[in-house]
């Protein structure tokens, strides 16, 4: 029983931590979220739902997360293989140089790309005294799918590091004695027993592009429409505050990160029993 007690204990700070900076701030931000001066409404869900500039502000963040997450999947998943053939020191200092970088994030990633590739960045600058026109705004779209790429390669690379280590030499040699060249080893056995764990880095890749807010912020400020920018300049308040629609925005995109974690774990748990049937 003192044993029980000890770990009881252990648990009392995590407990309170979760309770204060987790389920005080959600459930406060949901209750908001169908308040207001009369009471109870949904008018905060209805103004986000029929509002255009909203809903696009949700297709523009959509889009950014699910391409960024693609391509950072792809480059990853080709990067790591790589690495499984360089020697162990080697791995080890990518994976100290991911571990650092994933954590360069928010407004000094933003200035360091303004500084490099802003209207007076270095790399500008340096092409134009060259006479060559880089036809490419760091201020848009693409300048925001760059650095977006840019912070989920660290963790891609990290996430499935260890995945490629599910894959174990033997199968490989019996797989080569078999007569089977590499390419026909990874399309029949290696990928579909990485799928599970691509389709979950995925997952978190997107979640994490989602709610990305500071670099979008640092880069555009308000001029380009994210959800997470609305929600930021609706507690702000650039004219005048609204922290009830904010919360209502948060909530739905909450919503679409769970149902994005849903079809995830539906896809991960449909392969692997697709693996156990072959």
């Amino acid at each position: 029983m003192s044993g029980k007690k000890g770990v009881l204990l252990i648990l009392v700070p995590f407990a309170l931590l979760m309770t204060f900076f987790f389920l005080v701030p959600l459930t406060s931000m949901l209750i908001s979220s169908f308040s207001n001066s009369d009471g109870f409404t949904f008018e905060h869900y209805q103004e986000a739902l029929s509002s255009s500039y909203i809903l696009q502000g949700f297709k523009n963040s959509l889009a950014l997360s699910v391409v960024s997450a693609f391509i950072a999947l792809v480059v990853s998943l080709l990067g790591v293989y790589a690495m499984t053939n360089f020697s162990e020191p080697v791995r080890e200092r990518i994976l100290i140089l991911s571990n650092l970088t994933s954590n360069f994030s928010g407004v000094p990633l933003a200035f360091a790309f303004i500084v490099l590739l802003g209207n007076s960045g270095l790399f500008t600058l340096a092409l134009d005294s060259f006479g060559w026109d880089l036809s490419f705004s760091l201020y848009s779209w693409s300048g925001l799918l760059l650095i977006y790429i840019y912070f989920q390669l660290p963790l891609s690379i990290m996430l499935l590091y260890p995945i490629y280590y599910g894959i174990q030499q033997q199968w490989k040699d019996a797989a080569a004695l078999l007569g089977a060249s590499p390419l026909m080893f990874w399309r029949k056995i290696g990928l579909p027993i990485i799928l599970p764990g691509i389709a979950g880095t995925f997952t978190i890749l997107f979640a994490n592009a989602m709610g990305a807010y500071a670099s979008a912020y640092a880069l555009t400020g308000s001029n380009y429409n994210l959800a997470a920018i609305r929600i930021g300049s609706l507690i702000s308040g650039d004219i005048f505050a609204q922290p009830e629609l904010a919360s209502a925005i948060a909530v739905l995109l909450g919503v679409i990160m769970i149902i994005g974690m849903l079809l995830s774990e539906w896809l991960i748990k449909k392969t692997r029993k697709d693996l156990l049937k072959r």
